[in-house]
């Protein structure tokens, strides 16, 4: 990697406000943010496709996708996601259809020539079981990782891979980024496999409804984990699409932790539970500590602006007006 001032590029993108911007995966989590956000900052070419539309694990489709629409920029926000439960499951779609979706992309984005630059969007499990706290970007292949979740943290580190091998060797500006756990609307709040903030979104309404006297939450609640709203990561990509283009992946975290105990009882008090939280500490833990180091990030300007609260009184609204009410 060169120096830090080598890696940044023009800020060409926000200036750029009618190029065509191929949000891959718009449907999501992450996807229908970027997309918010594009649309807030005037992007007025945004493409979108759904999966009927197109299926991004066929080459051929997606080929013929980049050749006819010819976008000038592309955030790769698709992918197949899930749970422990899902990974170890379906361990073959987990590898093959999240390398199908990068590798179709990517390859497609060089090949129509139109591509001006790309963004990949990754996950914090790329990182080492046993990594140092907080996580930094050097940190990446340098220990085995945590085999519930290896099939897609393998096809996200070929991503990774992928970008810088077609920026060396075709010169393609390829970045990619890793967010931390991520939270907010269109999260997903299925009862067997969702994640934790989402879960406790889901247990302590049902427990208010239900006039339950207690909510039981598995371990002692002191692990520390970290929390940034998806508005924020979308904010950062922008960022990142217009300020960098570096070989090095980068780290997108909120920077600061909240234990366990901490979360619940906050997500308590959003959602108006009345009755008692207890913690059942014959149940693991989990993993004591996971931070990402988001300083290269940091160094460049970019900070989060959603406060976890904040973001949970927001988070618990669309719940409640998209989960709830269409049940």
């Amino acid at each position: 990697m060169g120096s830090l001032d080598s890696d940044f590029s023009a800020g060409s993108f926000l200036s750029d406000k009618s190029g065509k911007v191929f949000v891959a995966g718009h449907l999501g989590l992450v996807g229908s943010a970027v997309h918010r956000r594009l649309a807030s900052l005037g992007f007025t070419d945004i493409v979108v496709k759904s999966r009927t539309e197109l299926d991004l694990t066929r080459q051929a489709a997606v080929e013929e996708f980049f050749s006819s629409e010819k976008p000038r920029y592309v955030i790769v926000a698709a992918a197949k996601v899930g749970g422990i439960h899902a990974n170890s499951t379906y361990p073959a779609d987990f590898i093959a259809c999240n390398l199908q979706i990068q590798t179709n992309i990517i390859d497609a984005a060089l090949k129509c020539g139109s591509v001006k630059k790309l963004l990949f969007l990754g996950s914090s499990c790329i990182y080492p079981k046993m990594a140092p706290q907080p996580i930094p970007e050097s940190a990446l292949l340098s220990g085995p990782l945590e085999p519930t979740n290896e099939w897609y943290a393998v096809a996200k580190i070929a991503g990774i891979k992928m970008c810088q091998a077609y920026r060396l060797q075709h010169g393609l500006d390829a970045i990619s980024a890793m967010p931390t756990n991520l939270y907010g609307p269109r999260d997903n709040f299925h009862p067997e496999n969702s994640h934790v903030l989402p879960a406790l979104i889901r247990r302590f309404h049902e427990a208010k409804v239900n006039d339950a006297k207690e909510v039981v939450v598995w371990g002692t609640g002191s692990p520390l984990r970290e929390f940034l709203h998806v508005d924020d990561l979308a904010d950062a990509c922008v960022f990142l699409m217009d300020r960098y283009s570096g070989l090095e992946h980068v780290n997108v975290g909120s920077g600061s932790e909240v234990t366990i105990k901490e979360l619940a009882e906050l997500v308590k008090e959003v959602v108006g539970f009345q009755g008692e939280l207890v913690w059942d500490k014959t149940k693991p833990d989990g993993t004591p500590r996971k931070l990402m180091d988001s300083s290269r990030l940091a160094s460049m300007g970019w900070t989060p602006k959603v406060p976890l609260r904040d973001g949970l009184v927001e988070t618990y609204k669309w719940y409640v007006e998209n989960v709830v009410k269409k049940q």
